[in-house]
Protein backbone atom coordinates (compact mmCIF):
# COMPACT_ATOMS: atom_id res chain seq x y z
CA UNK A 1 0.00 0.00 0.00
CA UNK A 2 2.79 2.27 0.77
CA UNK A 3 4.36 1.92 -2.86
CA UNK A 4 1.23 2.77 -4.67
CA UNK A 5 1.23 6.22 -2.40
CA UNK A 6 4.58 6.77 -3.41
CA UNK A 7 3.92 6.56 -7.02
CA UNK A 8 0.19 8.76 -7.17
CA UNK A 9 2.43 11.39 -5.53
CA UNK A 10 4.99 11.57 -8.09
CA UNK A 11 2.97 11.12 -11.01
CA UNK A 12 0.95 14.22 -8.79
CA UNK A 13 4.26 16.07 -9.08
CA UNK A 14 5.34 15.99 -12.27
CA UNK A 15 7.24 18.87 -14.20
CA UNK A 16 4.27 18.96 -16.85
CA UNK A 17 1.78 19.51 -14.03
CA UNK A 18 3.61 22.23 -12.23
CA UNK A 19 3.18 25.18 -14.59
CA UNK A 20 -0.08 26.91 -14.27
CA UNK A 21 -1.58 29.30 -17.26
CA UNK A 22 -1.82 29.05 -20.63
CA UNK A 23 0.85 26.25 -22.06
CA UNK A 24 2.67 29.48 -24.90
CA UNK A 25 2.93 31.87 -22.58
CA UNK A 26 6.38 33.17 -21.45
CA UNK A 27 5.61 32.70 -17.71
CA UNK A 28 5.29 28.85 -18.30
CA UNK A 29 8.48 27.39 -17.27
CA UNK A 30 7.48 24.48 -20.24
CA UNK A 31 6.97 26.73 -23.07
CA UNK A 32 10.34 28.29 -22.08
CA UNK A 33 12.13 25.08 -21.67
CA UNK A 34 10.71 24.08 -25.07
CA UNK A 35 11.98 27.36 -26.91
CA UNK A 36 15.46 26.80 -25.07
CA UNK A 37 15.57 23.86 -26.53
CA UNK A 38 14.61 24.21 -29.76
CA UNK A 39 17.26 27.52 -30.09
CA UNK A 40 19.89 25.06 -29.30
CA UNK A 41 19.17 22.77 -31.85
CA UNK A 42 18.80 25.25 -34.27
CA UNK A 43 22.06 26.78 -33.23
CA UNK A 44 24.03 23.32 -33.66
CA UNK A 45 22.45 22.59 -36.90
CA UNK A 46 23.23 26.69 -37.76
CA UNK A 47 27.26 25.65 -37.01
CA UNK A 48 27.23 22.01 -38.90
CA UNK A 49 27.55 20.40 -35.46
CA UNK A 50 25.62 16.93 -36.19
CA UNK A 51 28.09 17.48 -39.73
CA UNK A 52 31.31 17.87 -37.76
CA UNK A 53 30.09 15.21 -35.75
CA UNK A 54 29.45 13.01 -38.28
CA UNK A 55 32.20 13.77 -40.10
CA UNK A 56 34.48 12.93 -36.94
CA UNK A 57 33.15 10.22 -36.15
CA UNK A 58 33.55 8.77 -40.03
CA UNK A 59 37.19 9.48 -39.91
CA UNK A 60 37.13 7.91 -36.40
CA UNK A 61 36.00 4.93 -38.07
CA UNK A 62 37.88 5.15 -41.05
CA UNK A 63 40.65 4.92 -38.72
CA UNK A 64 39.70 2.25 -37.27
CA UNK A 65 39.32 0.15 -40.29
CA UNK A 66 42.47 0.90 -41.89
CA UNK A 67 43.87 -0.05 -38.36
CA UNK A 68 41.49 -3.31 -38.52
CA UNK A 69 43.06 -3.85 -41.58
CA UNK A 70 46.59 -3.35 -41.14
CA UNK A 71 46.04 -5.72 -37.48
CA UNK A 72 44.71 -8.48 -40.53
CA UNK A 73 47.29 -7.48 -42.72
CA UNK A 74 49.64 -7.87 -40.10
CA UNK A 75 48.23 -11.42 -38.36
CA UNK A 76 48.80 -12.82 -41.93
CA UNK A 77 51.88 -12.14 -42.04
CA UNK A 78 52.95 -13.25 -38.81
CA UNK A 79 50.88 -16.66 -39.94
CA UNK A 80 52.93 -17.23 -42.79
CA UNK A 81 56.16 -16.16 -41.17
CA UNK A 82 55.05 -18.69 -38.14
CA UNK A 83 54.05 -21.34 -41.02
CA UNK A 84 57.69 -20.90 -42.91
CA UNK A 85 59.55 -21.60 -39.50
CA UNK A 86 57.82 -24.44 -38.92
CA UNK A 87 58.51 -25.73 -42.51
CA UNK A 88 61.93 -24.94 -41.41
CA UNK A 89 61.80 -26.31 -38.41
CA UNK A 90 60.54 -29.55 -39.88
CA UNK A 91 62.94 -29.74 -42.78
CA UNK A 92 66.06 -29.01 -39.87
CA UNK A 93 64.33 -32.37 -37.50
CA UNK A 94 64.23 -34.29 -40.68
CA UNK A 95 68.08 -33.54 -41.35
CA UNK A 96 68.95 -33.68 -38.36
CA UNK A 97 67.09 -37.52 -38.23
CA UNK A 98 68.72 -37.99 -41.67
CA UNK A 99 72.45 -36.81 -40.13
CA UNK A 100 72.02 -39.44 -37.44
CA UNK A 101 70.78 -42.16 -39.15
CA UNK A 102 73.34 -41.45 -41.41
CA UNK A 103 76.26 -41.67 -38.56
CA UNK A 104 74.58 -44.31 -37.10
CA UNK A 105 75.23 -46.48 -40.26
CA UNK A 106 78.27 -45.31 -40.55
CA UNK A 107 79.68 -46.04 -36.66
CA UNK A 108 78.12 -49.39 -37.49
CA UNK A 109 80.23 -49.64 -40.49
CA UNK A 110 83.57 -48.85 -38.91
CA UNK A 111 82.61 -50.99 -35.78
CA UNK A 112 82.63 -54.07 -38.25
CA UNK A 113 86.03 -52.95 -40.59
CA UNK A 114 87.76 -52.40 -37.34
CA UNK A 115 85.82 -55.46 -35.89
CA UNK A 116 87.31 -56.94 -39.25
CA UNK A 117 91.04 -55.70 -39.46
CA UNK A 118 91.07 -56.50 -35.44
CA UNK A 119 90.37 -60.17 -36.47
CA UNK A 120 93.04 -59.98 -39.34
CA UNK A 121 95.81 -58.64 -37.00
CA UNK A 122 95.19 -61.51 -34.36
CA UNK A 123 95.37 -63.60 -37.48
CA UNK A 124 98.64 -62.47 -38.12
CA UNK A 125 99.98 -62.10 -34.80
CA UNK A 126 98.72 -65.84 -34.41
CA UNK A 127 100.25 -66.82 -37.71
CA UNK A 128 103.50 -64.63 -36.70
CA UNK A 129 103.91 -66.37 -33.43
CA UNK A 130 103.27 -69.84 -34.90
CA UNK A 131 106.17 -69.23 -36.97
CA UNK A 132 108.37 -67.89 -34.00
CA UNK A 133 107.24 -70.83 -32.37
CA UNK A 134 107.83 -73.11 -35.11
CA UNK A 135 111.69 -71.36 -35.75
CA UNK A 136 112.32 -71.61 -32.08
CA UNK A 137 111.69 -75.41 -32.41
CA UNK A 138 113.74 -76.01 -35.11
CA UNK A 139 116.36 -73.97 -33.88
CA UNK A 140 116.05 -76.17 -30.67
CA UNK A 141 116.09 -79.34 -32.86
CA UNK A 142 119.24 -78.07 -34.42
CA UNK A 143 121.26 -77.23 -31.38
CA UNK A 144 120.52 -80.11 -30.01
CA UNK A 145 121.77 -82.32 -33.01
CA UNK A 146 124.75 -80.66 -32.90
CA UNK A 147 125.36 -81.26 -29.64
CA UNK A 148 124.41 -84.51 -29.88
CA UNK A 149 126.53 -84.77 -32.73
CA UNK A 150 129.53 -83.33 -31.24
CA UNK A 151 129.33 -85.13 -28.19
CA UNK A 152 128.81 -88.31 -30.27
CA UNK A 153 131.91 -87.53 -32.12
CA UNK A 154 134.12 -86.54 -29.09
CA UNK A 155 132.72 -89.79 -27.37
CA UNK A 156 133.47 -91.79 -30.90
CA UNK A 157 136.90 -89.92 -30.75
CA UNK A 158 137.84 -91.01 -26.99
CA UNK A 159 136.60 -94.19 -27.78
CA UNK A 160 138.33 -94.69 -30.85
CA UNK A 161 141.47 -93.27 -29.23
CA UNK A 162 141.46 -95.45 -26.33
CA UNK A 163 140.80 -98.81 -28.71
CA UNK A 164 142.99 -97.90 -31.79
CA UNK A 165 147.11 -97.99 -31.93
CA UNK A 166 148.94 -95.72 -33.03
CA UNK A 167 149.90 -97.95 -36.55
CA UNK A 168 146.28 -97.81 -37.26
CA UNK A 169 146.21 -93.99 -36.14
CA UNK A 170 148.56 -93.71 -39.14
CA UNK A 171 146.49 -95.74 -41.54
CA UNK A 172 143.45 -93.53 -40.84
CA UNK A 173 144.99 -90.87 -41.29
CA UNK A 174 146.51 -91.57 -44.74
CA UNK A 175 143.34 -92.98 -45.98
CA UNK A 176 142.09 -89.85 -45.03
CA UNK A 177 144.27 -87.92 -46.98
CA UNK A 178 143.92 -89.69 -49.93
CA UNK A 179 140.11 -89.14 -49.67
CA UNK A 180 140.67 -85.37 -49.88
CA UNK A 181 143.27 -85.41 -52.12
CA UNK A 182 140.38 -87.62 -54.85
CA UNK A 183 137.15 -85.13 -53.48
CA UNK A 184 139.46 -81.76 -54.09
CA UNK A 185 140.57 -83.01 -57.52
Amino acid sequence: MRGLTIVIASLAASPALAASGPFFSLRNTDFVVLIAFLVFIGVLVYFKVPGLLGGLLDKRAATIKSELDEARALREEAQAVLASYERKHKEVEEQAERIVATAKREAEAAAEEAKAKLAMSIDRRLKAAQDQIASAEAAAVREVRDRAVSVAVAAAGDVLSKQMKAADRNKLIDSAIGEVETKLH
